[in-house]
C-alpha cells in the first residue's frame, strides 16, 4: 500500500498547547481529524463547531474513553451565525472550516440554502477569526471549485476567493487564510464505491456507469486529514494546496468491484464532468509544484513566496493542467483492488 498512497504525513508539535476548532466536525472529515488530533497533538482544547446535536451526541459516546478527551468541548451552531462564531472563537489559535452543503443534486434544487452556508458562511468564519485574531485558517475546497459547472463547484470557489482576499484585509501580523482542495475520498458517504458495493450486495444484475471514459481522483480520509494538517503548518496565507493523488477510471473501480458483473452506460447526469481538474491551465502562471503537491499562489500584492517553507518548489509549465485523465499516476486495476482491500480488510477482491 505505501508504493500506492503517497504520505502528507507532518509533525503535529506545532499545535503543543494551542487550541482549534473545526466547522462541521461531526462530517467524516472532522471526525477523523479529531481522532488524528487526539492520537498525535498535544492540544490544549479542540472545539467541535456543528449544528447537529445527535452526530454531537454519537461522537461524544465514540471519544469518551479517549484519555485526551477532556481536551474536546461541543459547540452548536451553524456557520450561518457569525455571532455565535464569535463566540465559538474565543482564544482559538487555528480553524479547520469543513463546514459546507456539498450534495449536487441537492444544491441544484436548494441554492439559496447552498449560497447561504457556502459562501456567506465563509465570509461569517473569515470576519468571525479575524475578530478574535485566530492565527491560522484552512479552508476545505474540492475539485469542483476549478471551472465549476454545478452550483456546489459555483459556491465553493467563490468560498476560496474569499479565503484567499481576506489576507489582504487581515494585515502583516493578522490571522492567515488558505485553502486545500482534493478530489474524492475513497469510501466516503455518496461516493461511487460504497454505492456499487450497496449494488452487489443487493443481488444486482450490472453496474450503472454514467460514461465510460470517466476519470475521477482519490485520496484516503486519513490521506485528507495529513495534508489539511501538512498545510496549516506550512502556510503563509493565500495558498491553495493541491495533493497529488491517482485517478482511475470509473469503468475500472467497477471491473476491481466485480469483474463478471456486466456494465450499464447510463449517461452523464446534470452538473457532472466527465474529467476533474484540480488546477485548471488559466492556473498554471501561478502554481508551483513541490513533491507531493502543488500550491496556487494568489496573485495579490500580499503575496510573498517563503523562502523557507517553499525552497524546493519550482514552477510549472505555462500549458500545465492538472486533470483527472491527464494525472502521470493512474491506477491499474490490480492497484485498485490493493485499494479496496486497504478500504475493505474483511472483504475478497
Amino acid at each position: 500500500m505505501s508504493k500506492l498512497l503517497t504520505s502528507f504525513k507532518t509533525s503535529t508539535s506545532f499545535l503543543d498547547g494551542a487550541s482549534i476548532l473545526i466547522t462541521g466536525g461531526t462530517g467524516s472529515f472532522g471526525n477523523a481529524l479529531v481522532q488524528t488530533l487526539l492520537d498525535e497533538a498535544n492540544l490544549r482544547r479542540i472545539i467541535i463547531y456543528s449544528r447537529d446535536e445527535l452526530k454531537q451526541y454519537e461522537m461524544h459516546n465514540r471519544l469518551a474513553n479517549h484519555p485526551k478527551f477532556h481536551t474536546i468541548r461541543f459547540f452548536i451552531g451553524d456557520v450561518r451565525d457569525k455571532s455565535r462564531l464569535q463566540m465559538a472563537l474565543r482564544d482559538i489559535d487555528y480553524v479547520v472550516h469543513a463546514a459546507a452543503l456539498k450534495q449536487v443534486p441537492a444544491a441544484e434544487y436548494n441554492p439559496f440554502e447552498c449560497i447561504r452556508t457556502n459562501i456567506i458562511g465563509a465570509e461569517n468564519v473569515v470576519e468571525a477569526c479575524m475578530s478574535r485574531n485566530v492565527k491560522k485558517v484552512v479552508a476545505l475546497s474540492t475539485d469542483k471549485a476549478a471551472n465549476p459547472l454545478n452550483l456546489y463547484g459555483a459556491t465553493k470557489l467563490a468560498s476560496d476567493k474569499i479565503f484567499v482576499a481576506t489576507n489582504n484585509l487581515s494585515g502583516k501580523d493578522g490571522t492567515r487564510f488558505s485553502v486545500v482542495r482534493y478530489g474524492n475520498v475513497i469510501g466516503s458517504r455518496g461516493s461511487v464505491i460504497p454505492f456499487f458495493k450497496q449494488l452487489l450486495n443487493q443481488g444486482t444484475d450490472h453496474l450503472p456507469i454514467t460514461h465510460d471514459q470517466m476519470t475521477r481522483f482519490w485520496i484516503t480520509l486519513q490521506q485528507g486529514v495529513d495534508f489539511v494538517l501538512t498545510s496549516l503548518s506550512r502556510m503563509d496565507g493565500g495558498e491553495i494546496y493541491i495533493p497529488k493523488i491517482p485517478s482511475t477510471t470509473i469503468t475500472d473501480i467497477a471491473k476491481a468491484m466485480a469483474p463478471n458483473i456486466p456494465i450499464k452506460i447510463i449517461g452523464i447526469r446534470p452538473g457532472e464532468k466527465l474529467h476533474e481538474i484540480m488546477v485548471p491551465m488559466d492556473e498554471a502562471r501561478q502554481t508551483v509544484e513541490m513533491d507531493n503537491c502543488y500550491i496556487i499562489q494568489p496573485s495579490y500584492a500580499f503575496w510573498r513566496l517563503g523562502e523557507n517553507k517553499l525552497a524546493d518548489a519550482k514552477e510549472v509549465s505555462p500549458d500545465f493542467e492538472y486533470t483527472s485523465n491527464n494525472n502521470p499516476h493512474f491506477l491499474d486495476i490490480e492497484e485498485i483492488k490493493q485499494l479496496l482491500r486497504h478500504l475493505y480488510p474483511n472483504e475478497t477482491f
